[in-house]
């Protein structure tokens, strides 16, 4: 699943998704870092993620470019 950050306290480790299908809130796991590169989040930042047994955000990892409808090239 694909998602963008609302909001991550990094002191608790808590914050929310919005699912991109249908733009719904998903709370993060206690463990949704585990074992990814993340250390922290930020709002707005793309994800991808899993859900756990419980309905929660979990093994978060990056987003894909492609994802984030960037164009392909950018002018400066």
């Amino acid at each position: 699943m694909q998602g963008v950050i609302r909001s991550f306290d990094p002191d608790s480790g808590e914050g929310v998704v919005v699912r991109d299908t249908d733009r719904l809130d998903i709370v993060l796991a206690p463990d949704a870092l585990d074992g990814s590169l993340f250390r922290s989040l930020r709002q707005g930042q793309r994800v991808n993620f899993d859900l756990d047994s419980e309905g929660r955000a979990s093994r978060v990892r990056s987003g894909a470019e492609k994802d984030l409808g960037l164009p392909d090239q950018v002018q400066i």
